[in-house]
This record gives structure tokens, sequence and C-alpha cells, in this order.
């Protein structure tokens, strides 16, 4: 009988069985997921417990992964819903410095259904942005200085956001996938990097970007 367990538990780890979304990792890019454009939901689905699982997976991805901002998309499902947080942590993250030139400001945990974005700054700063599903990279992008946000929550109330600075930036990227674009798309070329590029030379490439967060 141990035996069998033995086996069992064996093949499953070396031909594990699919799983279906909403998942509980990022999807990386070149997943057909990310470049789909989303369905908007519809309100009487809200309660549904569809719904209420792929928000409850996006608010445990976001914590598990620590990111200020993530799309349904990025969890497997083609939906428009999106994921803000930028809590007071990341001043002492960043450094009052790169927090000041950067127009950073905290905003709770918000989730916006179905969002609409209308642009009220029209100048571009150009900044090095990340993405969980382009994990270990960045690059630098221009993105408008200030935007305002409308959806709904996860009641079916309105919500509504007008951002400057790093939040309009998060805004705007997290936007980007509901329309199946990313921020390589929209970046400077020459400035995509992988992060670890320092560290891969020192430990002469003995260096691994883990793609799940425990």
């Amino acid at each position: 009988m141990a035996g069998k367990r033995f086996i069992e538990a064996y093949k499953s780890f070396f031909n594990p069985k699919p799983v279906s979304p909403p998942f509980l990792h990022v999807c990386q890019v070149g997943d057909p997921v990310l470049r789909t454009a989303t369905k908007p939901v519809e309100v009487e689905h809200l309660d549904s417990p569809e719904i209420k699982q792929v928000i409850l997976q996006m608010k445990q991805v976001m914590k598990r992964y620590d990111s200020v901002g993530l799309a349904a998309p990025q969890i497997g499902i083609p939906l428009s819903m999106i994921l803000l947080e930028f809590s007071p942590k990341r001043k002492e993250q960043f450094g009052a410095e790169v927090y000041a030139a950067r127009e950073m400001s905290t905003l709770p945990l918000t989730l916006v259904i179905n969002p609409k974005m209308d642009v009220i700054d029209y100048s571009k700063v150009e900044l090095p942005e990340s993405c969980e599903s382009i994990r270990g990279y960045s690059a630098v992008v221009p993105r408008y200085k200030a935007v305002r946000l409308s959806g709904m929550d996860e009641k079916g109330e309105p919500v509504v956001l007008e951002k400057k600075g790093w939040l309009a930036r998060i805004i705007q990227h997290e936007m980007d996938h509901l329309h199946g674009k990313l921020y390589i798309d929209c970046m400077t070329p020459r400035t995509f990097q992988n992060d670890g590029w320092h560290r891969i030379n020192v430990h002469q490439g003995r260096v691994k970007i883990e793609f799940h967060k425990k």
C-alpha cells in the first residue's frame, strides 16, 4: 500500500494535472490570456460564486506577490477587473527621495470592476516599471501624468479615482492588461533589462527567477 502511494505521489509530481483558472500564480508573457481583450462583468453576476472566487484569488495573489496592481487576466481570467494598492510601507521600500521624485502616494486596496480611464493631464513622464507577468525584468515606459478612473466595486457601488504621478502610472499599466497590452509594447526598447544582471554576474549565472510565491 505504501509503495502504491509513493508511485502515485511520484506520478503527480512529474506529471501534474492541469489546473484551471483562476490561478494562484501570475500568468507569464506568452500566455494567450495576456493578449486577450477582456469582457465586462455583468452587474447581475457580481454576487455569483464564480466572480466572488475570482476576486478572492486576485486579492490572495496580490498579497502573495506583494504587488501594487493586478488585473484579472494575470490569473487567467479575461474579465475587466483590476486591483490597486500602494501601502505606506512603500515609502520605506523606495526611500523618501524616490517616493517624492516619482510623486508616489498611498492608496488602500481598491477593486475596480469594468474600469474606464480618462486622461486629465496629457504630459508624459518616463520612468522604469516592471510587471509580475514579465517577472525579473523592467524598462522605462512613458505614461500620462494624471488620469481619472471610474468603475464599480464588488457590491456594484461606483468607484471614482483621480490620480497623478505613480498611482496614475499603476492605473495605466493595469488598464493596458485589460486590452491585451503589456508594458513591453510601449517601453523605450533600449532600456529593457534583466533586473538581476549584476547578481547573475557575481554568482556566475547561478541565479534563478521564482515564478511562484509561497
